[in-house]
């Protein structure tokens, strides 16, 4: 029986959040199948040589323990260590780079620059949003007018028009398998989340950018936002260590999930 090696840093601290919670339940469950150890993720490198399979799940914002992370993934790569989501992930887990890749490539993403050449693509707002490549939580984010964008220096930001919607939503996949949504249908408070009903033409605008990133397993968030034309834009692409808020969801939907998540770390195993 492959053994699991879960991450997470149960002390981290989230706004509105107790991430903790989730990877308490989520190793309770794993725990029925697999010998399971957890760990912070500054010592996932140290220890992972001992298992045959390493869960990065609630591990907190990668700037925190940055050096850590880069060591992990290069010894991981080198000894060809299975990490679950892989980290082939070109989402959040690459930095956030890939908003201008999707926004130049004509995929329905909040338009996003990251030169000052480019800035003339973006279309005109009152104000921007400058969010550094690798952030995290709303970490360094930070709005300027548009004749503050000449002061922005740019190398390691991106910047976008401040978007004005009527709310955020997120799609939850395990697999590429759809497996539940919530919104926030007040934006002023974004993790006062409820259920939302998904239509096909939501999924498929969710699924176009799961299968853009092409993980073969794992867990991940597509975040949105509705905008004030009605149509939904990427928000971000969250295949690192999303949190999936399932205490907001009903028994049913909890259930369904847990079982594809531990038949996913079944067959992550090989």
């Amino acid at each position: 029986m492959g053994r699991v090696l879960y991450v997470t840093d149960l002390a981290y601290q989230a706004r509105g959040r107790r991430y903790c919670d989730e990877d308490i339940r989520l190793t309770a469950r794993l725990r029925e199948e697999f010998p399971l150890a957890l760990c912070h993720p500054r010592d996932a490198e140290a220890l992972m040589g001992a298992f045959d399979l390493v869960v990065v799940r609630n591990s907190g914002p990668v700037m925190n323990y940055q050096e850590a992370y880069d060591a992990f993934r290069a010894r991981a790569r080198a000894e060809g260590v299975r990490v679950y989501n892989p980290l082939t992930g070109k989402g959040d887990m690459a930095g956030k780079g890939y908003l201008t890749e999707l926004f130049g490539a004509g995929y329905p993403v909040i338009p996003t620059a990251d030169r000052a050449a480019d800035l003339g693509r973006l279309p005109e707002a009152d104000e921007y949003v400058v969010k550094p490549v690798l952030g995290a939580d709303s970490a360094g984010l930070e709005f300027v007018l548009r004749d503050g964008l000449a002061g922005v220096e740019f190398g390691q930001v991106l910047v976008q028009p401040r978007v004005r919607f009527r709310y955020e939503v997120s799609f939850y996949f395990v697999d590429r398998t759809f497996q539940y949504a919530l919104y926030a249908p007040r934006p002023e408070r974004r993790w006062e989340l409820e259920r939302y009903e998904a239509s096909e033409a939501d999924l498929e605008f969710a699924r176009a950018f799961v299968e853009w990133n092409g993980l073969e397993y794992g867990i991940q968030r597509v975040d949105a936002c509705r905008d004030e034309d009605g149509r939904l834009l990427l928000v971000e692409l969250e295949d690192l260590n999303p949190y999936l808020s399932l205490d907001l969801v009903d028994a049913e939907s909890r259930e369904r999930f847990e079982r594809a998540f531990v038949e996913s770390v079944r067959s992550a195993m090989g």
